[in-house]
């Protein structure tokens, strides 16, 4: 997903966004996915809604169930989704080429069939997928198989308290990238985020396999270029539902969010 390049546009960090689908509007998918395209995102994390998200804090929580409410299921994103690759969302210029990852829990994968799941992604032309509880012991004897049958990378996340050892590991299991959790909290966090910067040191000195995007309380320009000083990249999310929650100006919203960021 990232090898091909080692940094995102203009030799910046990469800059993956999170959005939550069905958000803020049922049928905001295309609309919300489009805008990040345009306006200077390097990777869109799609996040499926569910009604016990557990890394997920309060913005991201209440965007889904906002979503869910609007009547987002996997089915319905599947059926929104079909196409995007080809046909432009919005009518003009063309279909969306950066990668799209769908981010999201077993559970509702579950109630949907993991293969067909699988399947479903892999022909709408997704990515990857980042289920942060399917267990490692999980994914090596069962479900990582299904994934790679669909061309589809999966991303494993590591926390400050993930040992050498087990990062190494995971590492060794994702395709795409490895998400850096800055802190063992949810999504939205305020914090300090200085201390991470040692964290990020680690990382980068033992030379992993993947790319590294760093994830949790990126909100604004200078933590994401404080990110990027030690990994490839950033992940921003609650800030940027946030710039969405009251606006009837889809791309207005985001081209104004992510000039705050890389301009």
């Amino acid at each position: 997903m990232l090898q091909s390049s080692p940094s995102g546009a203009g030799g910046r960090g990469f800059l993956n966004v999170y959005c939550t689908a069905g958000y803020p509007q049922l049928n905001s998918t295309l609309q919300v996915i489009s805008a990040l395209q345009n306006n200077g995102a390097d990777l869109i994390e799609l996040g499926m809604p569910y009604s016990d998200p557990l890394a997920d804090g309060p913005v991201i929580q209440e965007s889904g169930l906002r979503a869910i409410a609007n009547g987002m299921t996997i089915e319905k994103l599947f059926e929104q989704l079909k196409g995007f690759r080809n046909s432009p969302p919005l009518g003009d210029g063309g279909g969306i080429d950066l990668p799209v990852i769908l981010m999201g829990y077993m559970n509702p994968v579950l109630q949907y069939g993991f293969g067909k799941f699988c399947a479903a992604a892999a022909a709408v032309g997704i990515d990857g997928l980042i289920l942060p509880d399917l267990p490692e012991h999980e994914f090596e004897t069962e479900y990582g198989a299904i994934v790679k049958r669909y061309g589809l990378d999966f991303i494993f996340l590591v926390t400050p308290e993930t040992s050498e050892e087990r990062i190494r590991k995971l590492d060794a299991l994702s395709t795409g990238f490895l998400y850096a959790v800055s802190s063992s909290s949810i999504t939205g966090s305020d914090k300090d985020f200085s201390p991470v910067e040692l964290y990020l040191e680690r990382l980068q000195k033992m030379n992993l396999k993947n790319p590294i995007l760093v994830g949790f309380g990126i909100k604004d320009k200078t933590t994401f270029e404080m990110a990027c000083k030690h990994a490839n990249g950033a992940i921003i999310g609650s800030a940027y539902i946030k710039a969405l929650e009251n606006t009837n100006d889809v791309e207005g919203a985001t081209k104004s969010f992510l000039n705050s960021i890389l301009k």
